[in-house]
Order: C-alpha cells, then structure tokens, then sequence
C-alpha cells in the first residue's frame, strides 16, 4: 500500500519535536501508531531501518504512522533523559496524534525499551491495540514487564546473534511473564538482511 509521507515539526511542553507521519493511500480510517527509535546517544534516529520497516508495516495495514526523533536527535529539542522524558515524550505523542482513537505501539531497542514502559500508562485505557518490541535492550535499563493483558497483542522478535543485547538476557526478562519471543536465527541486532521478513511478521501482528 502506497503512503503519503509528511514531514512535522511539533511543540510539547514548549519543546521542538522532528517527526514524519505516513498515511496509507485515500482516506484514514482515524488509526494511529508510534514507534520509537534506538539509543539517541549510540546514533538512533527516527530514520533507523528497522524502525521504518515497523512504520511501513502499520501503513500496509491501513493505519497512520508517526515515527518521531527523541529529544536531543535531529531538530528535536532537549537532552537525553535516560528513558524517563523519552517515556513521557512518546506518551505526548500518542495523545497528540490520537487522543481518543485506538493505539499501536513499536519500538527498536532503546526505543523497545521505552515503549514497555508507555505500555503501563496506556493499556488500562483500552486503547492499546497491538505492541511491537524488535531488539529490547532490556539488558541496559530496567524494562518494566509487560501487563499481562497485553501479551495477546504483543509481537517481541529478537536475533539470536544479537551482540548489544544478547538473547539470554531477553529471555531472563520474558520468562516470569510467560510472554513469547520470536527469535530469528543467526540474525543480529539490526536484522541485516531480514528487513522483508520482519516487515511481513510485523504487517501480520497488525492484521492478526
């Protein structure tokens, strides 16, 4: 499905936020998704491959997009806050973009990480309607658990050869939740060469 992109330049708490929103082709059907970048101090930014790949895959399944830089990357403004004002910051996002409409949430590693913590504040308002974790660094902040309610509607995929954050340390956290992790096999942290597959994984979460 073919989308319309659209550069914004957004204001919250009278900062800055650089963002692109992609819309699927004709009319939107009010849907709205966010996905979050990796570690803006480690070169993540809202244009990371994985990330667009997790945009694309919510577009092809009719839903508008907004992929967005953290504070402090880009031409968004502030300073990195350790995952605290990121949280908040996509919290914003969502309610910016879709203040009363359902909600999916993605993100890639730092990002991951972020959108867990987001999943706490949203999932109790019955808006949450699908969760996409690709690369989690749990491994390097404290990622709260998933609410038990939402592991139905949660996709985690993680690489078996993830050398930034290992597979061991994944499972650690997803094991006491019960909660399934799709692992790709002999795959890194940034999917080289698996972005189709990931995409397509991803576009059949969103449809399921």
């Amino acid at each position: 499905m073919a989308a319309q992109s659209q550069s914004l330049l957004l204001i919250m708490g009278g900062r800055q936020v650089q963002a692109v929103l992609e819309k699927p082709q004709g009319s939107s059907r009010g849907l709205a998704a966010v996905v979050a970048h990796p570690h803006p101090l480690f070169g993540g930014t809202m244009d990371n491959k994985v990330v667009q790949t997790l945009a694309r895959a919510c577009v092809a399944a009719g839903w508008d997009c907004l992929r967005f830089n953290f504070r402090g990357v880009g031409s968004s403004q502030g300073v990195y806050d350790e995952g605290r004002g990121e949280t908040e910051d996509l919290l914003a996002l969502v309610q910016q973009l879709a203040p009363q409409s359902a909600v999916v949430l993605g993100g890639f590693s730092f990002g991951a990480f972020v959108a867990c913590q987001a999943v706490q504040t949203l999932c109790p308002t019955g808006r949450l309607q699908k969760i996409m974790l690709v690369g989690t660094a749990v491994s390097h902040f404290p990622a709260c658990p998933l609410l038990p309610e939402s592991h139905e509607h949660s996709l985690v995929i993680h690489g078996e050869s993830d050398d930034t954050v290992a597979l061991p340390a994944v499972m650690d956290w997803a094991r006491p939740q019960q909660l399934p992790v799709m692992v790709f096999p002999g795959t890194g942290h940034f999917f080289h060469g698996q972005l189709p597959l990931l995409k397509s994984l991803a576009l059949r979460h969103m449809r399921a």
